[in-house]
């Protein structure tokens, strides 16, 4: 198979909005499975990059897909399609999807693994210092599509999905959205500049701290926004000012480095709000949370996108794998004051 073909994984049970957006960019029509946790389409003229995708975790190009692959040896059919190819990678990974079907290949993805990269590193096809690495995905155990991903363009982990661990001080689940949006939808860089010490920030919504727990612990100093109560071990960090306040009519009295906000609302009265917080120069930078409907969800998510961009230097967004029937959205203002 020729390099025309892209490989995305995405959340099971939005296969179709992933088709979409992907048909969107390449120009070409893409084939999924409802519950398959991923997507193939033709790459047309146009293959996006993964941090250009809001439904994709991770989006590869195929070069080979190798189906019926014999129970006795799955290894030497994939060896003869790298071999054609040619290149060599810095490494090597194998995948399933993220379903339920996916997680019961997950003892077969690891020990084939090492296998692989025992066999590449015995053909001397690995190489720390080569461009690409090799992705060898299994939506079943007898079939495999293999990509070749640019390290530096494509998610740096495997399925696309940071493996975060729950602090036991967060006082909510939904600390992990945060944490991963950082990860995600900022780069080393990014995060150094732009969460320093010191830094301001606004959380809409904020209670019981889930999101504020995300900034404290990197010293910024937060205005939590909630008519609820906040956890009591984060306000005693001394570096939190809870007020009691509507977060749609709530307003800073000078510009704050950070509004970010996981209120459960309509989406488009989320995307204004925080349009208005940027267009007036209330805030420099914004990570927030966007609440699909349960139908139409890539046309509400184009929508909100664009009630954003007009007051924004960038924007970027993505389904990370700890939001649900969401999106996490960063914006920058246009006028970084």
């Amino acid at each position: 198979m020729a390099e025309t073909t892209l490989l995305a994984y995405c959340r099971p049970g939005f296969e179709r909005e992933c088709a979409q957006e992907l048909a969107d960019a390449s120009g070409r029509p893409g084939t999924s499975e409802q519950g398959g946790g991923f997507v193939v389409c033709p790459a047309g003229t146009h293959a996006p990059a993964w941090r250009e995708l809001v439904f994709a975790r991770q989006c590869l190009p195929v070069f080979a897909t190798v189906a019926d692959l014999p129970r006795g040896d799955r290894l030497a059919p994939i060896l003869r399609a790298v071999g054609e190819r040619g290149d060599s990678y810095a490494d090597a990974w194998v995948e399933a999807p993220d379903t339920d079907a996916g997680k019961a290949l997950a003892p077969f993805c690891r020990s084939f693994g090492n296998a692989l990269v025992g066999a590449l590193r015995q053909a001397r096809r690995l190489d720390a210092g080569a461009p690409r690495r090799l992705h060898a995905f299994f939506p079943r155990s007898d079939n495999v599509y293999l990509a070749a991903a640019d390290v530096r363009a494509s998610a740096p982990w495997p399925q696309g999905i940071p493996r975060l661990k729950f602090p036991r001080a967060a006082p909510s689940r939904s600390t992990l959205k945060l944490e991963e949006a950082f990860l995600v939808l900022l780069d080393d860089a990014e995060r150094s500049r732009w969460l320093a010490p010191g830094m301001s920030a606004v959380d809409l919504g904020a209670a019981p701290g889930g999101w504020t727990w995300q900034l404290v612990r990197r010293s910024l100093r937060v205005t939590a926004i909630d008519n609820g109560p906040m956890d009591r071990a984060l306000m005693a960090s001394g570096l939190v000012v809870h007020l009691r306040e509507d977060g749609f009519r709530y307003r800073p009295k000078e510009p704050v480095d950070w509004l970010v906000c996981d209120m459960v609302e309509q989406p488009r009265r989320v995307a204004a709000l925080v349009a208005r917080w940027l267009e007036a120069g209330w805030c420099r930078r914004t990570i927030f949370n966007l609440k699909l409907p349960m139908k139409k969800r890539y046309e509400e998510t184009r929508l909100c996108l664009d009630l954003v961009r007009p007051a924004a230097e960038l924007v970027r967004a993505k389904q990370l794998y700890h939001d649900r029937e969401e999106i996490t959205v960063f914006a920058s203002a246009r006028r970084l004051r």
